[in-house]
């Protein structure tokens, strides 16, 4: 999208209107002040995650209290109608994923999610996952992906969360992400063995990603250091197909 005065050209036909769930409302930002508010709290969230070139090619999503109209959480989003442009990404940065090349069918790349601080009511993530589920139907997406953070850049805090993630939940070789950033955690190969405490795993494993997860999503077999935003994250792929069906109708019922 671009900017005309105050105003955002969609690039996408994007219809999906404002969600209303428990005290919180989600809507899409329109004016240049809602993607500074979104800029904002993504810099008290993550340092060094202000504005970046990508806000100019994504939408955003801002989730605010209905009383009283404060911004609580925030993501951004990107719509791929080819799998070839995947390389327009924002993960493409940090991962070879020329193999997704070949995938069949929509992406949406989810970015940037964050939430106050202060606020942890879970209508929070259900109220966003009905945002993304009417981003899904609307646009035929037939995958979600994304970069998912752990705060902090020691991978030995979340060896438990990792070989979790060696143990369950690697990508399809079909579609795994190749290294390409130059500092990385190669946690598949490092934790090759180890078991994990699953009690630890889950505990260190973040909200988001932990979501990504039940639906079926998978991971790349290694996490990429990022120290401008201090964290590492590993790229996470949800194909829509692999939803459990229990899962789906849940979804469903939260996005009518």
């Amino acid at each position: 999208m671009r900017l005309s005065g105050s105003i955002f050209e969609m690039t996408h036909d994007v219809t999906m209107t404002r969600i209303e769930k428990g005290s919180f409302r989600a809507r899409l930002a329109t004016t240049a002040q809602d993607l500074q508010a979104a800029q904002q709290l993504r810099q008290l969230s993550f340092s060094g995650a202000g504005a970046d070139p990508f806000d100019a090619a994504c939408q955003h999503v801002l989730i605010e209290h209905s009383d009283t109209g404060h911004l609580v959480c925030s993501f951004r989003f990107m719509i791929l109608k080819d799998a070839r442009d995947i390389e327009t990404s924002y993960s493409a940065q940090f991962y070879d994923l020329s193999k997704l090349r070949n995938f069949n069918g929509s992406l949406l790349e989810i970015g940037r999610f964050c939430r106050a601080s202060d606020i942890t009511d879970p209508d929070i993530l259900r109220i966003a996952w009905a945002m993304i589920t009417r981003l899904v139907t609307q646009n035929d997406i037939q995958m979600l992906f994304g970069c998912t953070s752990f705060e902090g850049t020691n991978p030995d805090v979340f060896e438990d969360a990792f070989a979790l993630l060696k143990e369950r939940h690697l990508a399809p070789k079909r579609w795994a992400p190749q290294i390409k950033a130059p500092r990385t955690v190669a946690y598949a190969d490092k934790l090759r063995g180890v078991k994990p405490d699953l009690k630890t795993a889950q505990k260190t494993m973040p909200p988001l990603l932990r979501s990504y997860l039940t639906m079926g999503g998978w991971v790349s077999d290694h996490g990429v250091i990022d120290p401008d935003m201090n964290t590492i994250h590993v790229f996470t792929g949800v194909e829509i197909s692999a939803i459990p069906a229990a899962r789906k109708r849940l979804l469903m019922a939260d996005a009518d």
